[in-house]
């Protein structure tokens, strides 16, 4: 069996080369890049400008180009794009390979401080070339340290569209696999100097699972800031929060509705589309992307902002969407003009008119041309409004549509919707609340008054706010449930209608959720454990002890981790109406056998920039000497620090300590971003507690080459020792740090094996499933 085994695996391998080798597309030998029902349709609709088609579709053939993002809210954002330009691109503008010159890459021109680039070079092309190899390293280490996000074009357009502040409280429908929300967060911590924003983000998805490829993109930010729901979008429930010691309603100041879509605008980097399209895609997914719509603007605060976003080209999951909810607000919203906030975007103005067609190729202009027999399939909210004067209110030229050959991109399609009031159904239609005592019930109760600015009139309590339910949106909900794919997702169909209110049968509550997380248990501000925290480490008064939370209500406390309030507020009155995924920043980690050294609790690297500013001992400041020290070397003697650093460290006893750098703006050479770095000091040695890929950042930063050629197994024991300092796990890392007279390990920085970045802008998850 194990001569089979090991055949079997050896044809698979070999396979997988021959994919690889083969170049873009290859693994898809069966798949030819064409579709005529595609082509009839989108040349029949128009919405390619005239004589510009063949080239639309040469577009659509060709590989896309593969984007980066750097991460702009870090204030190393600035270095990095220094240490790119610099060391990286210019080298690139040298390097030909099999006769050919590569092209360096490009800002995008639309995206604010060069902080997007593009290029045209292929993962199989980076690997023929040292230079090229060196770039790849680069790029996996900074994606996996969080400090640049791969990411589509054209992905990169609705969180700029949503002109976020740091106060906002924002909702993300579908957040899955995270790189907008990723986005999101960076815009909220634009103010690097402010540890806690008042605002938020909660990131939701329908997939269980696909929630825990959000965790990792959120986590890659390390923000206090964000929260992590599974629920279906369409009916994500009503939140309640603490204000002014009254029960309220939480509305958001931003949504992002970026909705799951037929997908024909990623043809370039998702092939398979082209075997899989037909019109019936578009036709099956309108009545869950307008549901979900719709419970988006019930849940935006008057005056607040929605985007609705999809990677569809198609008028019936675009255009349509937008009147059908126009129509339903009866004045209550606005269809803005976003595209001053993108200057040298290329995109095409929204249509007003558009037809239908069936996958037979039969067509439809108006809703009274539909036989009976299709009338399930095919909804009015379809078609475009009949009254000309009501549509031209509308001003649907202001969606905003993006074609692949305009600027090198995918396809795309975008609308920012403004709230002026709120929805009247809400008026018409108040929604009786019943008390309830049951978890499943509670999580179904809708909202009680609407959050209004204090110069807009607010409801009365009797004409209940915009809740789940009730209103128009029922009648939505009977209409899409008919539209509604068989197989568009499973987890959508679960949802029952109880009361009217969307929620989850009983009887498949869990497989709704899916795992069951551990609990979020708030500390008081009398808990034990900040008892030793608060003296060694010295927290100042105003540190926000109540923002402290564990996963476990039973044992010892193995991890803190730390909410902003505004997510505390939110978490504390909603655990039984919502699933909860992940939230928080760990800042402390239980030590084995820690009180010996004051604490039992040390630092953790990805909190440190959350937890610093309340830090008031246990402070080396280091130069750019120390941390090049700390940083290549496993335990280096306090004597192998500069004479200002070592009589600091001298001074602390034994324990975790905060290692702090701060720009000396006399000397330019030198990194102009703080830096902050967990640490521990032994009886004789110094330590820094850093995972891989963020040392080699740091490095980076210093000017340091941290690159080195692969040269095969043999690298693995020596990698294995740079990975045994990634995570200083309690009493292994206290025994090491404690070793007198150890001799000095030169840790070898070698980046050998590490994780491909796909530059070909796969899904993050590896799926080529459109998300959208």
């Amino acid at each position: 069996m194990g001569k089979r085994s090991r055949q079997r695996q050896k044809n698979q391998n070999t396979k997988g080369d021959d994919r690889d080798n083969a170049g873009w597309g290859k693994g898809y030998a069966d798949i030819v890049k064409e579709n005529k029902l595609f082509e009839h349709y989108y040349q029949e609709l128009g919405l390619v400008p005239a004589g510009e088609f063949e080239q639309f579709m040469d577009a659509m053939r060709e590989p896309l180009p593969a984007t980066i993002r750097i991460t702009g809210y870090k204030s190393h954002a600035k270095e990095i794009l220094h240490c790119l330009k610099d060391k990286y691109f210019k080298d690139i503008q040298e390097v030909e390979i099999d006769g050919q010159k590569i092209e360096a890459p490009q800002p995008l021109s639309w995206y604010p401080d060069e902080q997007a680039w593009h290029t045209n070079m292929s993962r199989k092309i980076i690997r023929k070339s040292p230079l090229l190899e060196k770039f790849h390293q680069f790029l996996v280490s900074e994606t996996e340290s969080g400090n640049i996000s791969r990411q589509e074009a054209v992905s990169m357009i609705p969180p700029l569209l949503l002109k976020i502040e740091s106060h906002h409280k924002i909702l993300d429908m579908c957040a899955a696999p995270g790189s907008k929300t990723a986005q999101l967060i960076e815009m909220l911590h634009s103010d690097m100097d402010v540890p806690f924003p008042e605002g938020f983000v909660i990131a939701n998805d329908v997939d269980n699972k696909r929630c825990y490829l959000l965790v990792h993109q959120a986590k890659r930010l390390n923000s206090p800031c964000i929260m992590v729901v599974n629920h279906d979008a369409s009916c994500i429930p009503t939140l309640r929060i603490d204000l002014d010691g009254k029960k309220d309603t939480l509305f958001y100041d931003r949504i992002l509705c970026d909705v799951p879509c037929s997908g024909d605008g990623t043809l370039r980097k998702n092939i398979d589309v082209w075997k899989k399209w037909t019109t019936s895609n578009s036709l099956h997914l309108h009545g869950l992307q307008l549901r979900i719509a719709v419970r988006g603007v019930e849940q935006l605060a008057v005056g607040g902002r929605m985007v609705y976003s999809t990677c569809s080209l198609n008028p019936i999951e675009d255009e349509a969407v937008i009147a059908a909810l126009l129509e339903k607000s009866e004045g209550a919203l606005e269809l803005v003009d976003g595209s001053a906030d993108l200057p040298g975007l290329k995109w095409m103005p929204g249509v007003a008119a558009w037809k239908l067609m069936t996958k037979e190729g039969q067509w439809f202009s108006d809703w009274s041309e539909v036989p009976s027999n299709r009338r399930t399939q095919i909804r009015p909210t379809m078609f475009p409004p009949t009254d000309p004067e009501k549509l031209a209110d509308m001003h649907l030229e202001r969606c905003m549509r993006i074609l692949p050959h305009h600027q090198n991109t995918g396809g795309f399609f975008v609308a920012v919707l403004v709230k002026k009031a709120p929805m009247p159904w809400n008026k018409r239609y108040p929604k009786l609340r019943k008390d309830v005592s049951s978890g499943s019930a509670a999580q179904t109760e809708g909202s009680l008054a609407a959050s209004t600015p204090a110069d807009a009139p607010r409801l009365p309590e009797s004409a209940a706010g915009e809740g789940e339910g009730g209103g128009p949106e029922g009648k939505v909900d009977k209409e899409a449930e008919e539209e509604a794919p068989k197989g568009a997702s499973s987890a959508q169909e679960t949802t029952a209608k109880q009361g009217g209110v969307c929620g989850p049968p009983a009887s498949k509550k869990m497989k709704l959720f899916g795992y069951k997380e551990d609990p979020f248990v708030f500390l008081t501000e009398e808990d034990p454990v900040f008892t030793t925290i608060q003296s060694f480490y010295d927290l100042s008064p105003n540190f926000p002890k109540l923002n402290v939370l564990t996963r476990t209500h039973d044992g010892k406390k193995r991890h803190l981790y730390m909410v902003s309030k505004e997510l505390r507020n939110v978490l504390l009155n909603n655990s039984e109406r919502m699933k909860v995924i992940n939230t928080g920043v760990k800042v402390w980690s239980r030590n084995s056998d820690g009180e010996e050294f004051g604490c039992p609790f040390r630092l953790a690297q990805e909190g440190i920039y959350t937890l610093q500013p309340y830090i008031r001992s246990r402070i080396v400041r280091v130069s750019v000497e120390d941390i090049k020290v700390l940083l290549t070397q496993e335990n280096p003697y306090l004597s192998k620090l500069e004479e200002d650093a070592h009589a600091q460290a001298k001074k602390l006893v034994m324990g975790s300590i905060v290692l702090k750098y701060n720009p000396n703006t006399n000397k330019p050479e030198d990194p102009q971003c703080p830096i902050q770095l967990c640490g521990w000091r032994g009886k004789t040695s110094i330590r820094a507690f850093v995972p891989r890929n963020e040392r080699f950042h740091y490095l980076r930063l210093l000017g340091v080459e941290v690159f080195k050629e692969k040269q095969g197994l043999g690298q693995k024991g020596k990698d294995g020792e740079m990975e045994g300092k990634e995570e200083v796990e309690d009493e292994a890392g206290k025994k090491d740090a404690e070793k007198e007279g150890a001799a000095e390990n030169e840790a070898e920085l070698n980046l050998e094996n590490e994780a491909e970045l796909d530059l070909e802008n796969g899904d993050e998850n590896g799926s080529s499933e459109p998300k959208k």
